[in-house]
């Protein structure tokens, strides 16, 4: 006849349903004040953040718009040398670039066109008394232009890679770039017309480094 012991197993149910119900106490989770405190430090964190993106974001832009001249120069120069054809490089308005191939007879093909970023463009501000350290500009500074390349008429790369003015000698030429009200943001971008390197440059304050 077989034998079964009530109490002890009674005793493992009480004890089961205590540790059922101690989990589930454990498992209530957070508290209104708790959730409010989360809250209050995720805002605060956010805020932070909106904070520091609003300083950092006027660099960006004009980081942006130096990484879109430079990439234009060198789509200029690299299709000038891969299709063997003259590629002319065009500065519009205050803003834009250009690469137009002529075709002959049909006219102009324009194979490139950019406009720089928001709130950036061709500018170079009163605050900079610096040439850059390739010193592609005139003896004054005040002489120079946004876009500068000695004052020629037209630029066209080679199909050996280098950009030449209207006459065809090599023409060395210095982009400044910069954002309204924000001298501290300046860029600019240059171009040794004799073998086509381009560099980027930052205006640190107190000189232009790479």
């Amino acid at each position: 006849m077989r034998h079964t012991n009530a109490p002890t197993s009674m005793r493992e149910r009480a004890s089961g349903s205590i540790s059922i119900a101690s989990r589930l106490r454990q498992n209530e989770g957070f508290s209104l004040v708790e959730i409010g405190i989360g809250l209050m430090l995720a805002c605060s964190l956010a805020g932070f953040a909106l904070i520091n993106m609003g300083a950092v974001m006027p660099g960006i832009r004009a980081n942006q718009a130096m990484y879109q001249t430079v990439s234009q120069l060198r789509q200029g120069r690299q299709l000038a040398i891969a299709q063997r054809r003259e590629i002319q490089l065009r500065f519009t308005g205050n803003n834009g670039m250009s690469l137009v191939r002529n075709e002959f007879p049909e006219g102009e093909y324009v194979l490139s066109e950019v406009s720089l970023n928001k709130d950036c463009q061709f500018m170079k501000s009163d605050d900079i008394d610096m040439d850059t350290p390739d010193s592609f500009g005139p003896d004054e500074l005040s002489e120079m232009g946004a876009v500068d390349f000695g004052g020629a008429d037209t630029l066209t790369f080679l199909s050996d890679g280098t950009l030449v003015d209207g006459l065809g000698n090599p023409v060395n030429g210095t982009v400044f770039i910069g954002l309204p009200d924000h001298p501290e943001m300046a860029r600019a971008v240059t171009i040794l017309g004799a073998t086509g390197r381009i560099r980027g440059y930052r205006w640190t304050g107190e000189e232009w480094i790479q």
